[in-house]
C-alpha cells in the first residue's frame, strides 16, 4: 500500500509530478474545497507532507495530522514551518538545501549588472520605438554604472553567498562579507559589523539564510552604503526594512537596488514600480528547469527515505 501524502504546494515538473503520483497516494491539500471534509476523511493515514519554503505549513494544520513523520519542503525557508514543534513530535523537516545554489547566485549577480547598466530601462527604451525619435539614446537615458571592479559586499557568506563571491571575483570585483563569524577557508575579507560593511561597499548583496533575522539593512545600513551604491536581495524579504529601501531610493540616498525577495509577497511596495533604478523579480530566483527538478527529486527521495526508516537528505529538524 503506497503511502498517503499531502501536497500543500504545487511543483512544475511534469516527470517530479508523475514520480510523486506513481510512488506515493498523493492528495492535494489546495485542490480541496472542503478541507474540514477532506481532514476528517484521511487526516489519519497522512504521513507525509509536501510543501513550499513561503507556503510551509501552520501548527494547527500538523496538530491534525497525528501520524504525520516528514515534511519536505520544497525550498530552502523553513520560517513557515514550526520546527520546535516538529522535533517535539519526532516529525522529520527537511528542505532541498544546496540545489538553489547556483541559480539564486547567478539572479543575483544579473540583478546587480540589471541595476548598474540599466538593462530593463534600455529595453523599455527600445521597444517604446524611442531610440527613433532621439539622435542619441544618452539624452533620455544616463550613463550606467560600470560593473567591473565594484566593491562587493556579502551579508552572509553560505553556501548563496559564497557562489555570488565567486562570480563576482570574476569580475575583477573585490569582495568583503559579514556573518556570525570569520570563516577560515574563504580568501574574502571579514567585516564583522554590517554598517562598516556597508560603508566599504559599492553593493551590498544580501544572501543570509537568517530565518529569525528582520529588518537588518535599514535607514542606517542604506545611508552608509551610499548615493553611489547599490543593494540586491535575494535571501529573504524581511530582512530589508522595506519603507526605510523606498525612502533611500526616492531621495536618492542609494544608487539602485535589485530585488528578488519582500516582505509580503506577493504584494510590492506600489512606489516600486515606476522607479527606473529599482530592478524587480518576482521571487524566481529558484526558477529554472534544471533547478525545480533538482528540488522536486530531493523532496522523492526525502519522503522515501523517512518511510524506509532512514535520514532524509536535506534534514534541518
Amino acid at each position: 500500500m503506497k503511502p498517503t501524502v499531502l501536497q500543500l504546494s504545487a511543483i512544475l515538473i511534469p516527470e517530479i509530478r508523475e514520480q510523486l503520483a506513481e510512488r506515493f497516494d498523493l492528495h492535494r491539500w489546495f485542490e480541496q474545497t472542503d478541507k474540514a471534509a477532506f481532514l476528517k476523511a484521511h487526516a489519519a493515514g497522512i504521513r507525509g507532507v509536501i510543501t513550499g519554503g513561503h507556503t510551509g505549513i501552520t501548527r494547527e494544520l500538523m496538530e491534525q495530522l497525528p501520524n504525520l513523520e516528514v515534511i519536505a519542503v520544497n525550498g530552502v525557508g523553513t520560517d513557515a514551518v514550526d520546527l520546535a514543534y516538529a522535533r517535539d513530535r519526532g516529525i522529520k523537516v527537511s528542505a532541498t538545501l544546496g540545489a538553489l545554489t547556483e541559480d539564486v547566485a547567478d539572479l543575483a549577480i544579473g540583478l546587480l549588472l540589471a541595476a548598474c547598466r540599466g538593462i530593463p530601462s534600455g529595453d523599455r527604451f527600445v521597444r517604446a520605438g524611442l531610440w527613433e525619435q532621439s539622435p542619441t539614446p544618452l539624452a533620455p537615458l544616463p550613463l550606467a554604472r560600470q560593473f567591473s571592479g565594484m566593491r562587493v559586499g556579502i551579508v552572509g557568506l553560505g553556501r548563496v553567498g559564497r557562489a555570488v563571491a565567486t562570480r563576482a571575483s570574476a569580475f575583477g570585483c573585490p569582495i568583503a562579507y559579514t556573518d556570525l563569524r570569520a570563516m577560515d577557508d574563504v580568501p574574502y575579507r571579514f567585516v564583522p559589523d554590517l554598517l562598516a560593511l556597508a560603508e566599504q561597499s559599492d553593493a551590498l548583496v544580501v544572501a543570509a539564510a537568517a530565518d529569525q533575522a528582520e529588518g537588518i539593512i535599514d535607514a542606517q545600513v542604506l545611508a552608509a552604503l551610499g548615493p553611489q551604491g547599490y543593494l540586491v536581495n535575494i535571501a529573504r524579504g524581511k530582512l530589508v526594512n522595506e519603507p526605510d529601501l523606498v525612502a533611500a531610493l526616492q531621495s536618492g540616498s542609494i544608487a539602485g537596488a535589485g530585488l528578488d525577495v519582500f516582505v509580503d509577497e506577493p504584494r510590492v511596495p506600489p512606489e516600486l514600480y515606476g522607479n527606473e533604478a529599482v530592478v524587480l523579480q518576482p521571487h524566481r530566483a529558484s526558477a529554472t528547469v534544471q533547478t525545480r527538478t533538482r528540488m522536486g527529486q530531493m523532496v522523492v527521495d526525502s519522503l522515501e527515505a523517512v518511510f524506509a526508516g532512514q535520514e532524509p537528505p536535506g534534514r534541518v529538524a
